[in-house]
């Protein structure tokens, strides 16, 4: 029997959870990069899925000027989603909040035209990321959007330092290293382009975003990973997922 993946908790421990608003608020300049993710998404009367939601800070930003926005918030974390649908109710704005892991979504195919991932995929190991961003492309509309903010290579000196530190931390090296445009192209997704980019005191985040295609027939997709034998091997020694082929 499978076990499935474990998350991680806001800030790596329960304990810390309340201090994640803060830290994101005062020290990563938290109002202007998700806003402008916001404003670069446009979701303006599009359904939207705000992939690992964790609080629902983002999640509640579009409702805030726009009622009619119609946002989903999902999250793997159980005891998150309490102080989201409490911070939800404070300012009386009822939220749809599921739980469920990002590389296993819910919710059937085509479903969305903007799934937000924000501050999420250097949580999550290779093989976990690269899943995640497939069911993100799966729950898609043909001509839908994935926004992204997250770490991305550093352009001064002072980043670089800080890259240098931070990536040896969970799952950051690939981003630091710029290797997120390259994954969404892998996983199927087109136009990938950069959006925003904001240096932070703990390294610098970028702004992607990238579309499905509008003919979309779930291609067959294979991969050079390090993972190989969990979803079996191509006689090449590309690793194949389960449910590409």
């Amino acid at each position: 029997m499978n076990t499935p993946p474990q998350f991680l908790p806001a800030l790596g421990h329960r304990r810390l959870a309340p201090l994640y608003d803060p830290l994101l608020r005062r020290v990563m300049r938290e109002d202007l990069f998700k806003s402008q993710l916001i404003a670069s998404a446009n979701l303006a009367g599009l359904d939207t899925l705000d992939l690992g939601c964790g609080t629902g800070t983002l999640t509640l930003m579009p409702r805030r000027t726009n009622p009619e926005a119609k946002v989903v918030g999902l999250d793997a974390d159980a005891e998150i989603l309490v102080r989201a649908r409490a911070k939800a109710a404070r300012i009386g704005l009822a939220i749809p909040w599921v739980q469920g892991h990002a590389d296993r979504l819910p919710h059937p195919e085509a479903s969305f035209d903007r799934v937000l991932i924000c501050l999420v995929l250097h949580h999550l190991d290779p093989e976990t990321r690269y899943r995640s961003l497939r069911e993100a492309l799966r729950v898609l509309r043909p001509g839908g959007e994935v926004h992204i903010a997250d770490f991305g290579p550093p352009r001064k000196l002072a980043m670089r330092v800080i890259s240098a530190i931070m990536r040896h931390l969970e799952h950051t090296a690939d981003l630091f290293d710029g290797r997120l445009p390259s994954m969404l192209g892998t996983v199927g997704f087109v136009s990938v382009a950069e959006s925003g980019r904001f240096d932070t005191p703990l390294g610098p985040l970028v702004l992607l975003h990238a579309s499905k295609p509008r003919h979309w027939d779930a291609p067959r997709v294979e991969m050079v990973l390090p993972w190989a034998g969990q979803g079996g091997q191509t006689d090449s020694g590309i690793a194949l997922l389960p449910g590409t082929a």
